[in-house]
C-alpha cells in the first residue's frame, strides 16, 4: 500500500503503523493498522470518504485475546501476492463447485450416514439449486453499515482499524491478503469475487474481519421462506461450517429462517490446523454469540419493520 495515501484522509488517524507482509522479501506493505482500539464512528467517516481517497476500512479482530501481536494482522501474517484476483472467478461456477464438493456422500465418512448428510441440504440434497434473486428494497447500503459497525463495535470493543488501499470491501480481503479460510482454499479472491456479487445483489458491505470470521451489512436480505433457501444454500457453499458447526438444528432448512429480515450474516470458518478442533459445546457457544449479535442489530431501523428484530 503506497503510504502516501493515507494523508489524503481528512479524518485524523490514531496512532498506527504500515504492517509488513511476512512473505517473499518483506517489502510489502498490506495494510495499516491502528495501535488500540477504536470507535464505530471512525469507521464510518473512513468509510464515506472511501470513493475519494480509495481506502476501505476494516474492523479487526484477532485470534487470541492473550496475543499482545495482535495476529494474524499485527504479526504481518499476511499473503497479498500469493492470491490472484477476484475478477478471474466466477462466482456462480465456485458456488455450484463447491457445493458439489460439500454435499458429496463419503463412504469413508464415521460421522453422519448418507440419508442423515443429504437431509442437511433439504429440500436440495445433492442438486445445486443456483444463484438466489437479487432482492429489492430501499434501505440505503451506506446506513445500514454504519449501523452494524456501531453494533459490532460495541459487541467487540477490542476491535482495531485496518485501512486497505481497495475499490471495495470484497477486494479489501484479498488485497490485504487475509487467509483466513485457509483450510478450504488458500485463495481469498474465490471468496472475495463472492463477495462482490452479494455486493450488488443483496447491498452487502464488509464491515469486520477476524482471523477465521467475516461479517457483512446486508441492506436487502431475502424477505421470503424460498428466496432464504436459496440464499442459504449460497452460505453452506460459502462458509459450510455455518451450518455443520451451528445452531441446532444444523439444517439448511433451519438457518434460512434465520436469514429472513436479518441485515447481517456472520460466516466462521473452523481453523483445526491452527487452533485445535472445537468441541461441539464450544462451536455452540461460538454461534449462540453470533446469533445473539444478529438478532440485536438494527431493530426498528427500516420502514415497517417495528416491533421487529432485523
Amino acid at each position: 500500500m503506497n503510504p502516501e495515501l493515507l494523508s489524503t484522509l481528512t479524518v485524523p488517524l490514531p496512532p498506527g503503523r504500515l504492517i509488513t507482509s511476512d512473505e517473499g522479501d518483506g517489502g510489502g506493505q498490506a495494510l495499516w493498522l491502528s495501535d488500540g482500539p477504536v470507535s464505530a464512528e471512525l469507521w464510518v467517516r473512513i468509510r464515506d470518504e472511501h470513493r475519494r481517497t480509495g481506502m476501505w476500512p476494516l474492523l479487526l479482530d484477532w485470534r487470541d485475546p492473550e496475543d499482545s501481536d495482535f495476529r494474524p494482522w499485527g504479526a504481518g501474517e499476511l499473503f497479498p501476492d500469493q492470491m490472484s484476483s477476484p475478477d478471474n472467478h466466477d462466482p456462480a461456477d465456485l458456488l455450484e463447485k463447491w457445493w458439489a464438493t460439500y454435499t458429496a456422500i463419503d463412504d469413508d465418512d464415521d460421522m453422519l450416514s448418507p440419508d442423515k448428510r443429504l437431509a442437511i441440504t433439504a429440500p436440495f440434497g445433492q442438486s445445486w439449486p443456483g444463484l438466489a434473486p437479487g432482492c429489492e428494497g430501499t434501505a440505503e447500503p451506506g446506513r445500514l453499515a454504519s449501523e452494524y459497525a456501531e453494533h459490532f463495535v460495541l459487541s467487540r470493543p477490542q476491535s482495531r482499524l485496518g485501512l486497505v488501499a481497495a475499490p471495495s470491501g470484497a477486494a479489501a480481503l484479498t488485497l490485504a491478503g487475509r487467509d483466513g479460510p485457509a483450510n478450504w482454499d488458500n485463495d481469498t479472491a474465490v471468496f472475495s469475487a463472492v463477495v462482490s456479487d452479494w455486493e450488488q445483489r443483496f447491498g452487502a458491505r464488509v464491515i469486520a474481519v477476524g482471523a477465521d470470521t467475516l461479517h457483512l451489512s446486508v441492506a436487502t436480505p431475502p424477505m421470503s421462506g424460498e428466496d432464504a433457501l436459496l440464499v442459504a444454500a449460497e452460505h453452506f457453499a460459502f462458509c459450510p461450517d455455518n451450518i455443520w458447526e451451528g445452531p441446532r438444528p444444523q439444517t439448511l432448512a433451519a438457518y434460512a429462517e434465520r436469514l429472513i429480515g436479518t441485515h447481517c450474516w456472520e460466516f466462521w470458518w473452523d481453523r483445526p490446523r491452527l487452533v485445535g478442533k472445537r468441541s461441539p459445546e464450544s462451536r455452540e457457544a461460538i454461534f449462540k454469540g453470533l446469533h445473539l449479535l444478529r438478532s440485536a442489530v438494527l431493530v426498528n431501523t427500516l420502514p415497517g419493520s417495528a416491533g421487529r428484530s432485523i
